[in-house]
């Protein structure tokens, strides 16, 4: 299996736990809320992730901290915002 369709087989799982999530919630609460959820759901199938990961942006060879941050970030791979 290429890098390409593992990627596209975790993105379609994570996709998944996100329909599960707001599928269980429903729709008007806060993002913390369907993201600590989310990453409950990472965590029971087993997935390696990162919560608020800091993204900095580099401008002219500068990386500057301007207090971006991926909401998470999975396997290494995948970023969900």
């Amino acid at each position: 299996m290429s890098r390409s369709q593992t990627n596209d087989l975790l993105t379609e799982r994570i996709i998944g736990f996100a329909i599960e999530v707001h599928q269980q919630l429903g729709p008007g609460l806060l993002e913390s809320a369907y993201e600590e959820c989310l990453c409950y759901e990472l965590k029971q199938n087993g997935l390696n992730f990162r919560r608020q990961v800091p993204l900095p942006v580099v401008y002219k060879a500068v990386r500057l901290d301007c207090g971006y941050r991926s909401d998470v970030v999975v396997e290494e791979r995948v970023i969900w915002n």
